[in-house]
């Protein structure tokens, strides 16, 4: 019995390793809309912590006014950078590289690209 089961955990054990197909390429359509989803995503991170500021703001100043309320001496608080709100979300995909101008030919030549000069003469010897 446990021999069988030694035999059965080890076989599987071997499938669970096997070397499965290489998934295909995305295609253009799948990396626009990846790159999509990663603008929104730290649209959205930009978003929370804007709102975790506006809190804190809120709870801070809620603070101070009952600790003044009370009779607390409280010293005042550091001056913080103002919470800045990320505004609506708003993505412009990148030109294609074709568009951009990758692939435009070279400018024409106008002189040639070496001179007739041998290299000794163009770097003379230091003494």
């Amino acid at each position: 019995m446990k021999r069988s089961l030694l035999c059965l955990s080890l076989l599987l054990a071997f499938a669970a390793h096997a070397k499965l197909p290489a998934p295909p390429p995305p295609t253009d359509e799948a990396k626009a809309k990846a790159a999509e989803a990663a603008a929104r995503t730290a649209w959205s991170t930009k978003v929370g912590g804007y709102k975790l500021c506006m809190a804190m703001d809120k709870a801070a100043s809620n603070y101070f006014k009952t600790a003044a309320a009370a009779g607390k001496s409280v010293k005042p608080a550091e001056a913080a950078a103002p919470c800045v709100d990320p505004g609506p979300f708003a993505y412009v995909p990148p030109k294609p590289a074709e568009a951009a101008g990758a692939h435009s030919p070279a400018a024409t030549a106008v002189s040639p690209p070496s001179t007739q000069a041998p290299a000794g003469a163009a770097t003379p010897a230091k003494k």
